[in-house]
């Protein structure tokens, strides 16, 4: 982990989004990162918040300014503004625009996580080229190249892959994956990530890929390719997968990747009880029963060891009593990872380890 003093100094852009699902990269980035040091949130809708008590209750003096000219009264030495949103489709709002020249013309950097490419944008170029910033477009493609086919090498690794995916969008499976990880790694226990999106990325995530940036050709390639380094390169005894949206969620069914190319043959899945439709629309079907996942993770030749819940909606109360709900149906350890951790976890990844 490299210290906060050596990381160079972002801001994050939400346009008002702050609360909403589509915020999911500033989450990630106000919980933790290990390449920035995220040291304020424009948003106009929740300005003169701390960004950790409007995302969960839990203060992080990450200040929320209004404009940017607002926080650069305040803030110095800034580097980089990061946009911290994910819409569908990767879409930029057009209202960000005249945010990020600002930035621009303040000279600072800009790091884009969307479809949208600031560098295809000759008016933005422009701009950054008369200040002398960067433009960072995460989710450009890799050139073809540089890509990898999937070879089997796969079978030959010792490190213990276990995927973290999820029964819908949105539900915190990096936030997941990145607290066991963690918590494996307290108890001594060399565990390692594979990052798929660009948050993860964002977040200081060393291997990995983007997987929606990625020909679908090579997804497999990419993804063996990643954990294969990992784990020769730093003898991991257990890599942690970082799965995205859900093996059927029909906007973009995904998971199999990982489970079949990458042989993740242990699961971690995340879960909300309170969410009916996939991605809350009625239109797209009901979300599977946990127990139904389980089963078709199953026949993809995985285990399911553990699930963690999405609390959104819920009291303490009846978070509790869900937890003991499948706890008391599945016999695995159910998780309340912003309630209570992971580390009931641990030694169950332990265990397989051993």
């Amino acid at each position: 982990m490299i210290n906060d003093s050596h990381k160079p100094k972002a801001i994050i852009l939400t346009g008002g989004m702050l609360h909403l699902y589509d915020a999911k990269t500033a989450h990630g980035l106000i919980r933790g990162t290990d390449r920035y040091e995220i040291v304020g949130v424009i948003d106009p809708v929740h300005h003169g918040k701390d960004a950790g008590e409007a995302l969960d209750g839990i203060h992080r003096n990450i200040p929320v300014f209004a404009t940017v000219d607002e926080a650069i009264t305040v803030l110095n030495s800034l580097s980089y503004c990061i946009i911290g949103i994910a819409t569908v489709g990767g879409v930029l709002p057009e209202n960000f625009i005249p945010v990020i020249e600002s930035c621009i013309r303040k000279k600072i950097s800009i790091v884009n996580g969307l479809h949208d490419f600031l560098n295809d944008m000759p008016s933005i170029v422009s701009l950054a080229s008369q200040y002398s910033v960067e433009l960072i477009d995460v989710r450009k493609p890799k050139n073809k190249k540089d890509l990898h086919f999937w070879t089997g090498d796969i079978f030959s690794i010792t490190s213990k892959v276990i995927a973290v995916i999820g029964t819908d969008c949105a539900l915190g499976k990096r936030t997941t994956y990145r607290m066991v990880r963690q918590a494996c790694e307290d108890e001594g226990l060399n565990a390692q990530m594979i990052y798929t999106g660009q948050t993860g990325w964002l977040q200081g995530g060393k291997y990995g890929f983007i997987f929606d940036s990625t020909l679908n050709d090579f997804i497999s390639g990419e993804l063996e390719h990643a954990i294969i380094s990992c784990s020769k390169e730093t003898h991991a005894d257990v890599i942690f997968v970082e799965g995205q949206s859900a093996l059927r969620n029909p906007t973009g069914p995904c998971g199999s990747e990982i489970l079949v190319s990458g042989n993740a043959k242990h699961t971690i899945l995340v879960h909300a009880p309170m969410r009916k439709y996939y991605e809350d629309v009625p239109e797209w079907g009901e979300i599977h029963s946990v127990s139904s996942e389980i089963e078709l993770i199953k026949m993809y030749g995985s285990k399911v060891i553990a699930i963690a819940l999405n609390t959104e909606h819920c009291t303490t109360e009846k978070a509790i009593a869900f937890q003991q709900e499948y706890e008391n149906e599945l016999h695995i350890p159910v998780l309340l990872p912003l309630q209570q951790g992971v580390k009931k976890v641990v030694p169950v990844i332990k265990k397989l380890i051993e």
